[in-house]
């Protein structure tokens, strides 16, 4: 390559080496750098003319150009030519010297270059910087930093000039004023005593071993005196630091006497500068290193120092460390690291001063003195061996410190004392308390909550850290094992150590499975000499009592259970075997269960079960009564866990039922009820639980105790001065007494049953009954929980009669307050239940009721039991007051309403007639409709056992009219489809029995069966269906029944009354309201036609309040109903509606479709009319503006409208199908006549209608085709979205498109009836309807279909008729039609081959497009064609039509840029073999192959496609293979490497056309499309980069260059890029 182009392109990049864009000074950059790897003395010379030539260049400019030197110097340094490298020594020196004013970056970058190439040639590098470092002269900054710097990176080669450059430099640190230079002089001195300490560490290595540490004693003592004595005392923060650091270095090379003399002063003075400046890491790294270099050399002075050192040192270890800030943390590192060289020196002192320092309460400097210490015990073991006692006891003060910060150091201290054998000695024990109290920690938060302060050590954070702790103790230091077994035991039974029960289990299993492993004596546990142990009675009593709630305190309960089982000899020799078979099991289910998911009952039941198992086998009753008693005295432990001592009694009652010494027995018992708290609910329950158990065995004693108790001073109520306690004496007197109550009822229940029933009215309901009278609801609750407990306990043996009082009206009005005193909105009460109760059994007796009295206490009852809430919501706590848990709350709710229906019956039971029961029922009917459903429920409950109770007690004696079927009947039926299952059956339940009350009243005898009455049960099973058409059904069944049995003077009543039902609260009971009324209306309706009119009235009244759809179309039944002896009013009254129809209207329509008949007489009507009738007519849009706009006429439609509307009822099929292919093209052209048409005017408001006009008719053609049951049609329609798509005038053609393709793949032998149809109109005069059918014939070709129905001649006429229409859109659309025959019939493409290439030709002609569609249209139908035309048909126009396409390969619509390119692909089988087509591929490739970085996809796809196929042709075997293996349209590629490989093979197989190639790609760099330029920049750096040397001839070197130059000034950054990388290729 000529040298000329290589410097061209270097210059340019050297121009561009500021660009504004980041990624292209990058990519210069790189180029640059790739350019001068390859030449780099011509690089570098450029490089350096390009700096010389541009003296006032900016500075960023120069610094890119230095630093590509440097790049280049540190790449190819071995490889740079002598002269050359003196010439780039001379002008890094020239550029890093030239300003004497310090320009950073510039500087720098040319000092960068001198240590680059310093690293092979020291030598040069010294003298040419030597010769700027002359005695006397201050030297310029970066000479300076230069040297430092070399010193850094070739310590070798510069620790030899070290000893005279520090000659130099001596005389020169008097003569710096400016803080920079001595900021430099003493980074200098800093490298240089680092460089010679390292030379000197690594004197084997290095070229001259005879250097010593005295060589350069004498300069650096001079340099330290003026560092230390003038330069540390500066104002500049940076300076003092530097000169610190550079101080501290310098140590270690000075004379040992001169060290000596200058300590006294220096570390003072470095410990000053703690207060001076903010960074304190420097200053620590320089006090480390003068102490380290004290202590080497035993320093004696330091002594002196120690204090003011250890008081600044504990500052600095104090202050707080940011994690996020990497210089703290290694100052906090330097620091303890002076702390460890002191204390190898002056153990005894450190130590002192520690602990005198952990006696300081303030945080930070707790903290501080516990980091020190934690340092000193793990890094100086063997000196503080002998001060480990006094550190044990310096450790207690911060143990008692608040702060959770100082814990966590204390923490880390213990875990470093644990490892190093502190913990054995003696107070070790208090540490492990330490970390076993913090194992206790409650939470800080709740779950789900952080800290504020992302530093605050929260509880959590701490407890998990001892958590671990303990574990590492146990598991990691096995001479701890004897401290911590079995000493944490201890920790298992104090309740302020719950929290920590799972560490210390977890720890003492590992701990006692090691020792029971290995047979350890240790393991047996001597309960009475080890000091502070709990008793193994109490031990197993909190572990069992853990294990009872397994998920409290941190999931406590496996672990517990698991150390029981290792502890069990120790526990009790007896349990070993029992536990071992009875615990896994136990564990087993904890794994497998969560806090949510275990079924806290039936584990309640297993662990009392295990404790009865583990002390029957313990057999020792000794044992047992001590394992009772400390139970008993436990019980305190858990005051604040109400839930857990309430179990804790149930394990007592469990441990007494296997206690046989009967004093222990009451003594237990009456310390567990004095010592009770009977205020709380959960309590008394417990205690009355574990009496219970305890009669079990203990019957008579726990008797006797109970009477005792009963009898103590716990029943006197305390007297008060002034009687100001005198309530809280009472309530809590009360309470114990709701205690004892309970004590019975559990006794009653768990005692043996052949002894309880001869104790049960003397000696328990004897105890209960004195406290019947009490207002206090506790004990309420208490006596109603008591008595059902005895109830339980003596089942059917004894029942308790009802009282028989003889004041009946007085006490039913008293029953009757009480219900009335109970709140409304909640039953927390069994009074409802007890009142009714009682009124039902006084209702038999005489006198009798009042009509007035019956009808207030059935309103009180009634009301007062259904307006309940449900049983299932909760009512709301009132002050203290006990809540029944649901399980009660189902049965009160139970009982109530079973008393209520009792009640109901015995007022029936007074007056049997149809009178007597509907002034029952009158207080039922308007709860049958409620909008609550547990009322309806409620509701026809009662009624269906009110009305078997009436049957099955009735007796006819005269013939009585049964007068309120009707309406009963009436009110009920809707019922039977109630939303409600249990509700639907008690409703059929009750219309049987009314039909069998009203077959009694006809006369017919006790055991007549009807039939049809008896079939209703049958349909009890289908309503418990939820589905709707069953449930409906089954209403109509039941209505045939009715229908049957209804007496005709009834039949007026019920159908009013079924009117209401029409707007009844439940929606499935109006449903079934319509449904009835109809089937009713069907069998009965002739003989009520003089209510007909009244009926219509009522029915629109109800309109207008239905809002459920069903009901209206049932209604609209009804109607039809009504109007099939009047079906010209029906019709009439319809027509003449306004647009748009409201859903009556519309709901009638609808109805009419039901009856076929007439739905196809309508049908046939409506097409007559519709293709005679004006589809729209043209009105001007303003007198002003002019202009027209389509109106759709109002007949037409109305008629779709109602068309629309009449199709929707399923019943439309059979005509609707009989009629497709005239109703399907009718549609198909009203939706073509609608498009973009406007509703007419409302004539009585002006406003125009809201009716989308092409809108409806989609809408009917839609409804059409699924009436049709075309539901693939369908499907497809609204996946694509057609549907949208026909209604606007915008995407109409391919709405109609996506219709025909759908109806050709899915309905395909409907076709030639639907072409039929429709071939008349694509001579109408309205091109709307022209288009419609057009585009509808276009797509059918697309299918084959029509080939097999032989349709292909008569759509092939149609459109190459239509080439010629006058509408451009019919014309696009033909010749889209005529090339779809090539996909859909390409069998009969050569059939047509004249004519299609003609159509083509033409289309590529066409002057009238203004969009250049049909245009597009033509190529993509001739790109289709070619694919089967035969070759006789083509040969002779594949050039003519290749030239045809090559101006559009670079259009700017990307759609005809996509289909030429795809055009050229298909051209390529007919120019195979062709020397001429060859010709024609090579002068398109390159545009082809940059069009694979088109920025529209599609183009790249046709591209791909289009070289892929035309890769035969191209006459290179490589690029063919290359085409057809990466050129896949579905697969990406990689576009750099693709060009590359591709411009090697063009080389090699096509040198003579590289002059063409390159000329073409060049032709390029001027495109529109970015992407474009930067492909064809790629294209030619890969072309030069591959391209040999004897081919460069065929280039135009010049014209490549300027036109890259050009480039790198492009305004986009990626085409500048793509330039500059290019350009890395001219080597």
């Amino acid at each position: 390559m000529d040298n000329t182009d290589v410097e061209q392109v270097t210059l340019a990049l050297l121009d561009a080496a500021n660009d504004k864009a980041s990624d292209v000074q990058e990519q210069v950059r790189k180029s640059m750098l790739t350019l001068g790897k390859q030449q780099p003395d011509r690089v570098l010379a450029m490089c350096q003319d390009y700096l010389l030539k541009h003296p006032k260049l900016v500075v960023s400019h120069r610094v890119v150009i230095l630093q590509t030197i440097e790049l280049i110097v540190s790449c190819r340094i071995e490889e740079i030519s002598s002269p050359k490298i003196k010439s780039i020594i001379s002008l890094a020196s020239d550029e890093m010297t030239r300003s004497k004013e310090v320009v950073p970056d510039w500087q720098q970058a040319a000092s960068n270059i001198l240590v680059a190439v310093g690293n092979k040639h020291i030598n040069d590098i010294m003298e040419e910087i030597l010769s700027k470092f002359q005695p006397g002269v201050l030297p310029h900054f970066f000479v300076v930093q230069t040297l430092a710097n070399l010193s850094h990176s070739n310590v070798y080669g510069m620790v030899p000039f070290l000893n005279a450059i520090l000659g130099t430099m001596l005389p020169m640190l008097n003569m710096a004023k400016q803080d920079n230079m001595k900021w430099v002089f003493s980074s200098a001195l800093c490298h240089f005593s680092d460089s010679i300490l390292e030379y000197l560490a690594n004197l084997d290595k290095a070229p001259d071993p005879t250097v010593r540490k005295d060589t350069f004693s004498g300069e650096i003592s001079a340099a330290f005196d003026i560092l230390f004595n003038n330069w540390l005392q500066s104002r500049e923060s940076k300076l003092r630091l530097t000169v610190a650091e550079a101080v501290g270095s310098m140590c270690h090379l000075m004379a040992r006497d001169k060290l000596e003399e200058q300590l006294p002063k220096l570390i003072p003075a470095i410990v000053s500068l703690y207060k001076k400046n903010s960074e304190h890491y420097m200053i620590s790294k320089s006090l480390c290193q003068v102490l380290d270099a004290s202590v080497n050399m035993g320093s004696r002075v330091l002594e002196t120092q120690l204090d003011a050192l250890l008081f600044v040192l504990h500052q600095q270890v104090s202050a707080p460390v940011d994690y996020s800030n990497p210089p703290t943390i290694k100052n906090h590192n330097e620091v303890l690291r002076c702390f460890s060289l002191l204390a190898n020196c002056f153990p005894d002192r450190l130590v002192i001063f520690v602990i005198q320092k952990l006696e300081n309460t303030n945080e930070r400097s707790r903290m501080g003195s516990l980091a020190v210490l934690r340092h000193l015990i793990n890094s100086t073991t063997s000196t503080m061996e002998s001060k480990k006692l006094p550190i044990l006891s310096s450790i207690r003060q911060p143990m008692a410190d608040h702060s959770n910060k100082v814990k966590k150091r204390v923490v880390q201290v213990i875990s470093a004392m644990a490892h190093h054998g502190y913990l054995e000695l003696e107070g070790g024990e208090l540490l492990v308390r330490f970390i076993v109290q913090h194992c206790a920690l409650p939470d800080t938060y709740q779950r789900g909550q952080r800290p504020p302060d992302p530093e605050e050590v929260t509880n959590e954070s701490l407890r998990t850290m001892c958590d671990s702790t303990l574990h590492l103790l146990t598991t990691t230091v096995g001479r701890l094992e004897d401290v911590l077994w079995p000493k944490l035991l201890y920790y298992l039974t104090p309740s302020q150590y719950s929290n920590a029960t799972s560490p210390l289990c977890k720890s003492l299993i590992v701990l006692g499975s090691k020792k029971k492993t290995n047979n350890e004596p240790s393991f047996k546990i001597n309960f009475t000499q080890e000091v502070n142990l709990p008793s193994p009675q109490t031990l197993m009593i909190r572990l069992l009592m853990n294990a009872a709630f397994p998920f409290k305190s941190r999931g406590h309960g496996a672990p517990s259970l698991s150390l029981l089982q290792v502890l069990s000899i120790n526990i009790h020799p007896n349990t070993e075997i029992l536990w071992d078979q009875e615990i896994p099991p136990l564990l087993s289910i904890l794994e497998e269960s969560s806090a949510e998911s275990l079924d806290k009952k039936l584990w309640d039941e297993k662990m009392l079960k295990f404790l009865s198992k583990t002390v029957a086998t313990i057999d020792d009753d000794k044992w047992s009564c001590q394992l009772a008693a400390e139970a008993t005295r436990y019980l305190s432990n858990y005051n604040n866990a109400l839930e857990e001592k309430s179990f804790l009694y149930r394990y007592i009652g469990v441990i007494l039922q296997q206690c046989f010494n009967k004093e222990v027995v009451k003594k237990q018992l009456q310390e567990v009820l004095l010592t009770a708290c009977h205020l709380d609910a959960m309590e008394r329950e417990g205690v009355a639980m574990g009496v219970g158990l305890c009669a079990n065995s203990h019957l008579e004693g726990t008797l006797a105790k109970l009477e005792e108790f009963g009898k103590s001073d716990a029943f006197k109520k305390s007297p008060s001065i002034f009687n100001l306690l005198k309530e809280r004496n009472d309530v809590e007197v009360e309470k114990v007494k709701s205690t004892l109550i309970l004590c019975y009822g559990h006794v009653a229940l768990n005692a043996p049953p052949e002894k309880i029933l001869s104790r049960i009215d003397q000696d328990i309901l004897s105890c209960i009954s004195k406290h019947f009278n009490t207002k206090d609801l506790t004990m309420k609750l208490s006596l109603i929980q008591s008595v059902g407990l005895v109830g339980k306990a003596i089942s059917e043996c004894v029942k308790k009669q009802g009282y028989i009082f003889s004041r009946k009206q007085e006490l039913i009005n008293v029953m009757l307050d009480f219900i009335k005193a109970e709140p409304a909105d909640s039953m927390r009460t069994p009074v409802r239940h007890l009142v009714m109760t009682t009124c039902a059994n006084l209702m038999p007796l005489d006198p009798a009721l009042t009509e007035n009295e019956s009808f207030d206490l059935l309103k009180v009852c009634v009301n007062g039991v259904f307006s309940l809430p449900p049983e299932t919501q909760s009512p709301e706590k009132i002050k203290d007051e006990e809540i029944l848990d649901p399980k009660q709350r189902k049965v009160l709710y139970k009982d109530t309403l079973a008393a209520l229906q009792e009640l109901m019956k015995s007022i029936l039971a007074r007056d049997p007639t149809p009178d007597g029961l509907q002034s029952v029922f009158k207080h039922v009917e308007s709860w049958l409709s409620s909008t609550q459903e547990h009322e309806r429920e409620r509701a026809v409950s009662a009624t269906a056992n009110m009305l078997a109770y009436y049957l099955d007690n009735l007796t006819v004696k005269n013939m009585v009219s049964f007068h309120n079927l009707g309406a009963m009947l009436g009110r009920l039926s809707p019922r039977c489809s109630d939303p409600h299952p249990v509700v639907r059956t008690a409703a059929v339940d009750c219309i049987y029995t009314l039909l069998y009350i009203q077959l009694r009243y006809e006369g017919f005898s006790l055991d007549y069966r009807d039939d049809a009455v008896d079939g209703l049960l049958a349909l009890k099973d289908k309503l418990e269906n939820p589905d709707h058409s069953v449930l409906y059904k089954t209403c109509s069944d039941l209505t045939k029944v009715m229908s049957k049995r209804l007496p005709q003077q009834q039949l007026t009543t019920m159908v009013f009354m079924l009117f209401e039902g029409l707007v009844d609260g439940q929606t499935n009971c109006c449903r079934a309201s319509s449904v009835i009324l109809n089937t009713l209306l069907k069998n009965r309706g002739g003989g009520l036609q003089e209510l007909v009119p009244e009926m219509l009235e009522v029915l629109h009244v109800r309109l207008q309040n239905i809002t459920e759809e069903q009901v209206r179309v049932a209604v609209g039944q009804t109607v039809l109903i009504l109007a099939s002896q009047h079906l010209q009013t029906v019709i009439n009254t319809l027509v003449n509606q306004p647009l748009p129809y409201d859903s009556w209207t519309s709901e009638m329509w609808m109805a009419l479709g039901a009856d076929p008949i007439v739905a196809k007489q309508i049908i046939e009507m409506v097409m007559e009319k519709l293709a005679i009738m004006a589809p729209y007519v043209d009105r001007k849009e303003s007198m002003i503006r002019g202009g027209t706009t389509k109106v759709a006429t109002n007949q037409s439609l109305a008629m779709t409208c109602g068309l629309k509307e009449l199709l929707l009822n399923g019943q439309s099929q059979e005509p609707a199908v009989s009629l497709f292919p005239q109703l399907f093209s009718c549609l198909t052209v009203r939706l073509g006549a609608s498009v973009g048409v406007l509703a007419p005017k409302d004539s009585v408001t002006k406003q125009t209608a809201s009716v989308h006009v092409a809108g409806v008719a989609a809408d009917a053609l839609r409804i059409l085709l699924a009436r049709a049951q075309l539901d693939e049609v369908l499907k497809k329609l609204d996946e694509d979205k057609a549907w949208d798509a026909m209604r606007e005038p915008n995407t109409h053609i391919t709405g109609v498109t996506l219709l025909a393709r759908a109806m050709a793949k899915h309905a395909g032998p409907r076709l030639p009836a639907i072409v039929e149809c429709l071939c008349p109109s694509l001579n109408n005069i309205y091109e709307c309807q022209r288009i419609t059918v057009t585009a509808f014939f276009s797509e059918l070709l697309n299918h084959h279909v029509v080939t097999e129905l032989m349709l292909i001649d008569v759509l092939m006429n149609n459109m190459m008729e239509r080439i010629s229409d006058s509408c451009c859109t019919v014309r696009m659309l033909a010749v889209r039609g005529l090339g779809n025959i090539a996909v859909g019939s390409p069998e009969k493409v050569n059939k047509y081959a004249k004519e299609l290439l003609a159509a083509m030709s033409s289309g590529m002609e066409e002057k009238d497009d203004p969009g250049k569609l049909i245009t597009l249209e033509a190529m993509s139908g001739l790109s289709k064609v070619l694919l089967y035309l035969d070759k006789k048909n083509v040969h002779l126009l594949v050039v003519y039509i290749f030239m045809k396409i090559k101006p559009f390969l670079e259009s700017e619509n990307d759609d005809i840029r996509c289909a030429s390119i795809h055009l050229m692909g298909n051209l390529s089988n007919f120019g195979s073999g062709e020397a001429v087509f060859k010709d024609q591929i090579h002068s398109v490739l390159v545009s082809l192959l940059l069009h694979l970085a088109d920025p529209n996809p599609q183009v790249v796809k046709a591209c791909k496609y289009a070289m892929h196929v035309c890769a035969p042709v191209v006459g290179s075997e490589q690029i063919t293979a290359m085409f057809q293996n990466h050129l896949h349209e579905d697969k990406s590629l990689h576009f750099g490497e693709f060009i590359n490989d591709l411009t090697k093979y063009l080389i090699q197989d096509f040198p003579g056309m590289l002059n063409f190639y390159h000329i073409a790609v060049i032709q390029f760099f001027k495109s529109n499309w970015p992407e474009i330029r930067a492909g064809a920049a790629m294209f030619i750096g890969f072309l030069i980069g591959n391209l040999p040397e004897e081919h460069l001839s065929h280039l135009n070197m010049a014209i490549i260059t300027k036109g890259l130059v050009t480039l790198l000034q492009d305004p986009d950054p990626v085409v500048r890029v793509k330039a500059a990388e290019a350009m890395g290729r001219f080597h």
